[in-house]
């Protein structure tokens, strides 16, 4: 080691020189100052079972309120996904299709689906923001599939809203950076699950009515909706907050119905 007062030099024979070079390279890695981390959310984990009962109660009301034609309306024909009738300003179909279903099984599967999503979404979230979330979400993506598609083009159930839920999940996680550890494809966790229960769960069967671009529609507006929610998360815990958004979501659909079933006029 040599040393001129100023810096110092490290002399070794040249049959060391790249042993020595490897050897300072070690010592650099070992002793350099860790890089900052992303900054992650820490979401406060709530209790999401009030929303999903609020969730399966709606549905279920409209199920028997429709079978019995109440208000001497076809529910039906009033509020399911129409794209020639959206296309004249009937916008309150892209709200009431959500609460409608063409029979038990269907009705069965949006229950069962609809519950481990709005869950998983209620507990990060909070039960009022992920069903408010949910409603705007996927009456956006009714409207935008519609558009995309044939006027011709008729549909009802609730799956766009199950799938909204889903990326709401999905959104919320990857933006907040819930799992945000060094390696990339763990960062890339929720959209590839999110992706990957959407193709389980929501592409049916070949000869199926399954509405696959509905289903895609409600999971990529959920997503932009989870991200964006990452912008006041500060607010989500706040139980004001969560219940002016339930009151919000089931205001929203009972003035969609409304509307439908001309009880204003």
């Amino acid at each position: 080691m040599l040393h001129d007062g100023q810096q110092s030099l490290l002399v070794v024979p040249v049959e060391f020189a790249e042993k020595a070079k490897y050897e300072l390279w070690q010592y650099e890695a070992e002793n350099r100052q860790p890089g900052h981390r992303p900054k992650r959310i820490t979401p406060v984990y709530q209790d999401a079972i009030w929303g999903v009962t609020g969730y399966i109660a709606t549905i279920s009301l409209v199920a028997v309120m429709a079978g019995y034609a109440l208000f001497s309306g076809d529910w039906l024909a009033a509020g399911r996904v129409d794209g020639a009738l959206i296309r004249a300003g009937e916008w309150w179909r892209t709200i009431t299709a959500l609460t409608l279903h063409s029979g038990l099984p269907h009705f069965v599967g949006n229950v069962g689906f609809g519950a481990l999503f709005g869950i998983m979404a209620g507990r990060v979230l909070g039960p009022g923001v992920t069903w408010l979330a949910v409603v705007l979400s996927s009456s956006v993506a009714n409207l935008v599939n519609t558009l995309l598609l044939d006027s011709a083009h008729k549909s009802i159930g609730a799956s766009t809203a199950v799938f909204a839920a889903l990326g709401l999940v999905a959104g919320f996680a990857w933006r907040a950076k819930l799992f945000a550890q060094d390696r990339w494809a763990y960062r890339l966790g929720p959209i590839v699950g999110g992706i990957a229960l959407l193709a389980f769960t929501g592409t049916g069967s070949p000869d199926s009515n399954t509405d696959t671009g509905a289903h895609l529609m409600g999971f990529v507006f959920g997503f932009i909706s989870g991200t964006a929610l990452t912008l006041v998360y500060r607010y989500l815990p706040d139980q004001r907050v969560q219940k002016v958004s339930g009151a919000a979501a089931i205001c929203i659909v009972i003035i969609a119905w409304a509307t439908a079933l001309g009880v204003w006029a």
